[in-house]
């Protein structure tokens, strides 16, 4: 898929502009704080309808607009797609080829982002809630019921927790707490069957990758980590029943901490590197890989699930990059993956490996083209 022109109307620092960006490789060029990554945010908030930086969609809408607005036209195999997306304090209205779509989950997976930025580093040290999210933005985009099922669980966690902070000191109503852990435990199986098959297939792709960046010399495992344990195969049914057992064993600790404690709310990701936890006991440098070896087979995977390669999104990360793991990188995408790149200097860029490259400055909310194709 190919990403030939973007507008933005109103968002964050850009009052309107209008770029032609039908090069393979994009590159935006500028100093700190002028609008670069805001640039990257718009493409990814055009495809998953949510931003990688902020819950506040307030926050994407300019200081003198009270609507920002993100358009995209859309090369993909099945034919071209005008998308538009239009945010406000009422909400988010999503259009294809100028149809308004009921649910946004019918728009999201018509444009596929695989997003690296250099907190992307956090899914391998940082917090569980980090896993969890990069977990849902990606199956979000290939799995789209995935979104509504996730949706679902959300609100009845929502009225869980509800239940069981006004229960507490007091005696709950019999039965009552029963009725949501069935629903929980039943929209919560379909999620972690979800996400067990998709951490399967991305361990896959990530093992490879992560095997020839390094020479042969390391073998990165990525697992999943459910708050309820279970093995590939098993009913809905024994699954079922495993939820409800864990959340019989932990119902008097519910009721005095007000939270629920078992469920996918909880679940978590783990990488291993020759048997070693990555987070506790692996370096930055393997740390650094282990996340460029994630994203890496991001975007082989989503290939494989969709049937075309999406779009790559490189925030200020080639500089952060030796340069033996930025020709990996490089030679990974090249040639396949329309790939858009913000840098605060040309000279961190390997340009020899670079074709059909456009260079775009980038200042106070303003974009010139500085050259394109054979001229880089």
């Amino acid at each position: 898929m190919h990403l030939e022109q973007l507008k933005l109307s109103h968002y964050r620092n850009y009052r309107e502009i209008e770029l032609r960006t039908d090069h393979q490789v994009n590159l935006f060029v500028g100093r700190n704080a002028q609008g670069k990554t805001n640039l990257l945010e718009a493409i990814y908030v055009l495809a998953l309808t949510k931003s990688h930086r902020t819950h506040h969609d307030r926050e994407l809408i300019g200081w003198e607009g009270e609507t920002a607005l993100i358009s995209g036209d859309i090369r993909r195999k099945l034919g071209p797609c005008r998308m538009e997306l239009s945010i406000s304090s009422k909400g988010k209205r999503a259009k294809l080829n100028g149809l308004e779509q009921r649910k946004l989950s019918e728009y999201v997976g018509t444009l596929n982002v695989v997003l690296f930025a250099p907190e992307d580093l956090h899914i391998v040290k940082g917090s569980p809630g980090v896993r969890r999210r990069f977990l849902d933005m990606e199956l979000g985009q290939v799995y789209p019921a995935y979104l509504y099922d996730l949706s679902q669980y959300q609100k009845l966690l929502t009225q869980r927790n509800n239940l069981l902070k006004q229960s507490a000191g007091k005696p709950l109503s019999p039965g009552l707490l029963e009725v949501w852990d069935e629903q929980l435990a039943t929209v919560g199986i379909k999620i972690m069957k979800k996400r067990q098959s998709f951490i399967k297939k991305l361990q896959a792709w990530a093992e490879s990758i992560h095997r020839g960046i390094t020479g042969g010399g390391e073998s990165l495992v990525v697992s999943y980590a459910p708050s309820v344990p279970f093995t590939e195969g098993e009913s809905d049914s024994v699954l079922f029943d495993r939820f409800m057992l864990k959340l019989t064993q932990v119902k008097e600790q519910e009721l005095r901490r007000g939270v629920s404690l078992v469920g996918p709310h909880r679940d978590d990701l783990t990488f291993t590197i020759n048997g070693r936890d990555v987070q506790t006991f692996g370096s930055q440098g393997q740390q650094r890989t282990t996340a460029l070896s994630l994203k890496l087979a991001e975007i082989e995977l989503i290939a494989e699930e969709v049937g075309e390669y999406p779009l790559l999104l490189l925030d200020d990360v080639l500089s952060e990059l030796d340069k033996y793991r930025q020709t990996q990188l490089i030679e990974t995408f090249q040639g396949k993956v329309q790939t858009f790149v913000t840098t605060t200097g040309l000279e961190s860029v390997n340009f020899e490996k670079l074709r059909d490259a456009a260079v775009y400055r980038v200042s106070a909310g303003e974009v010139d083209v500085l050259a394109g194709g054979a001229e880089v």
